[in-house]
């Protein structure tokens, strides 16, 4: 079925928020690289991002689900945008303000890659950078049963979307490292993200609320 324009955006969206995710060292790319780097082998690179993007489609669903649930409602469709919106302006505040990591991600085992994933995505609030945009395309059907399924299908497909988006630039960019930079170029040209996340996450909860007061 052909997509309209303003669906077909929101899909791109996305898709390239997965690829921003992906590019960023902080999702774990660069574990995939020292993985490859102690093993010898570049098969090593692969086998650590497929853990990784487990954990990162998890964060997103949990997110995502309760949310497209209520939201592909017709009556409930305006006070749940808001609140989306809402919430992700606040947590897009809060990360400007204090940038600083979570202590427990460093006692995640490295055996332990996907719930190490699942944890990360969650406190960088990745999920909600998503919510927006899952229920811009979670279009109300008629009939509850009908809008409760769509609107779980529509932010499983979202989450896959995004996570498929997000697995292809974290395997391009530690490829790249492992076969031709290696991870010294982390240590002389690291960018801290973590201020321009947040205000990402801001201006995009922002929009959304404004839209749904419009």
């Amino acid at each position: 079925m052909a997509l309209d324009t303003p669906a077909l955006a929101l899909w791109l969206t996305v898709a390239a928020i997965g690829a921003y995710h992906g590019l960023n060292p902080a999702m774990g790319w660069p574990l995939a690289v020292a993985n490859g780097l102690g093993a010898r082998r570049g098969a090593a690179v692969f086998a650590t991002l497929a853990p990784l993007g487990a954990g990162h489609l998890a964060a997103m669903a949990v997110v995502l689900l309760p949310f497209a649930a209520l939201g592909g409602i017709a009556n409930w469709q305006r006070p749940v945008r808001l609140a989306a919106g809402l919430l992700v302006l606040a947590y897009g505040m809060y990360r400007l303000v204090d940038t600083r990591h979570p202590r427990a991600l460093a006692r995640v085992r490295p055996t332990q890659l996907a719930w190490w994933s699942f944890l990360v995505a969650t406190a960088h609030g990745a999920g909600l950078m998503l919510l927006p945009f899952a229920l811009g395309l979670c279009a109300p059907a008629r009939g509850m049963p009908a809008a409760l399924a769509g609107g779980l299908a529509t932010a499983l497909a979202v989450s896959a979307v995004h996570t498929g988006a997000m697995m292809a630039a974290g395997l391009a960019a530690a490829w790249v490292v492992y076969r031709y930079v290696g991870l010294g170029c982390l240590t002389r040209g690291w960018l801290n993200l973590d201020r321009a996340w947040g205000a990402s996450l801001a201006l995009t909860g922002g929009c959304s609320a404004a839209l749904a007061l419009g």
